[in-house]
């Protein structure tokens, strides 16, 4: 008697301790309008290995630059194509094309993730969080290992991140730069070809 008690008692502790686990397990993140959501979404990014969804985390200006890089490296790549000389053409499509082809921001700052180690740094770095300081539009989400990660509220009321804003508007920067040399290179070459 006491040894199906026993046992009755043991099965009823794991059934318990199961649906516990999946009650913990499937509960939902926190809003993404809160700077522990938007963490808790990057951090499953980066553990799932899919950069392209970071992109919805990340700061509005970081995303304008992706857009810009794409749209730029777009415009370029058409120009050399257009009025470039064969053999100039192939240096330039080789560096830009991936970029001009991408379809979206997001795959933009998908392929600058991979290409520049960003998912690796967020891989080594990212840990449960210990706190979260706010200020204003600004937040910091401090990890168990104590990296800050800092986040801006963005006008839809998302957190983004903004670790690489400055590298993407930089990116922005020189496409912008190239385009204008490519413009300029580019209406030389027509000249040249004008009898």
């Amino acid at each position: 008697m006491r040894r199906r008690t026993l046992l009755a008692l043991t099965g009823a502790v794991v059934v318990l301790l199961a649906a516990g686990s999946m009650a913990v397990s499937r509960r939902p993140f926190p809003p993404d309008t809160t700077p522990e959501g938007a963490y808790a979404r990057i951090a499953l990014a980066v553990a799932d290995r899919r950069p392209r969804d970071l992109f919805a985390y990340l700061e509005t200006e970081a995303q304008w630059a992706s857009f810009t890089v794409r749209d730029l490296r777009r415009t370029a790549c058409d120009r050399v194509r257009a009025s470039y000389p064969p053999g100039e053409q192939a240096r330039l499509l080789g560096a830009w094309q991936d970029l001009a082809d991408a379809p979206d921001g997001p795959d933009v700052f998908a392929l600058y993730a991979t290409r520049l180690g960003w998912m690796g740094r967020l891989e080594r770095d990212l840990s449960g969080v210990a706190h979260v300081e706010v200020q204003g539009e600004r937040a910091t989400v401090v990890t168990a290992r104590g990296t800050r990660y800092p986040f801006r509220r963005r006008d839809n009321g998302i957190w983004g991140l903004t670790i690489f804003t400055a590298e993407l508007s930089a990116e922005a920067e020189k496409a912008a730069r190239d385009l204008e040399v490519v413009e300029r290179a580019a209406a030389d070459y027509d000249r040249a070809r004008t009898p």
